[in-house]
């Protein structure tokens, strides 16, 4: 399974979830990304909580001393202070612990960007997913193989390419925008589907094992 990257990304994007009104400190992690100090190839919110969500209804449990890593670019993070650091570390673990409720709640919100005409932009989201599937991808087979549950990653990675640019897919680019269309709207309940075929698949081979 090969690392996608997004086919859009631009930092001119306004987002589309209400960090003002969120209660877990994610307006400060959005300050920080946006800041001077975070690493120049540092994710930034929206392909974050990709990511987060990929991380955390994925196949196998990965400890955040791997996945934070990743979040940075690869680089260490400069914090003001360490009362900084702290909100910012508790921002990402309270976003990736509200990501498993809503979605045991059925009530998933991903962080998508809107631009300037009210059009919703999941491409960033997409490609921290994509990162998050690139930490395990032989974990990952199983539902990359599946005829019934595969299809949940289509809305996914149709918004994704190759390293060479092109469709992950290999779509046409009248299928790509079709299905690039309705992206936001089906994501939430593909990730619904994906987390449920993990857990089933956990619970299948736990009965196995005794």
């Amino acid at each position: 399974m090969p690392l996608f990257s997004a086919k859009t990304r631009s930092a001119l994007l306004h987002g589309s979830f209400d960090l003002a009104a969120d209660d877990t400190g994610y307006d400060a992690l959005d300050a920080y990304l946006e800041s001077d100090r975070s690493p120049p190839e540092s994710m930034l919110i929206s392909d974050l909580d990709g990511f987060l969500t990929a991380v955390a209804i994925g196949p196998e449990l990965i400890k955040p001393s791997e996945w934070l890593r990743v979040i940075w670019g690869g680089e260490q993070p400069i914090f003001a202070d360490e009362n900084e650091a702290q909100a910012v570390l508790d921002a990402i673990m309270n976003r990736y612990n509200q990501i498993l409720r809503d979605v045991e709640r059925h009530s998933l919100e991903p962080i998508f960007w809107t631009d300037p005409d009210g059009t919703i932009i999941a491409a960033d989201w997409a490609e921290g997913f994509a990162l998050g599937i690139g930490l395990r991808p032989k974990s990952w087979d199983p539902l990359f193989r599946s005829k019934k549950h595969g299809t949940l990653l289509l809305p996914i990675l149709a918004l994704c390419s190759d390293g060479d640019g092109e469709s992950a897919l290999g779509l046409n680019a009248e299928a790509e925008e079709e299905i690039m269309a309705d992206a936001a709207d089906l994501i939430p309940d593909c990730v619904i589907g994906i987390a449920a075929f993990w857990r089933s698949r956990r619970s299948r081979n736990a009965r196995r094992s005794h």
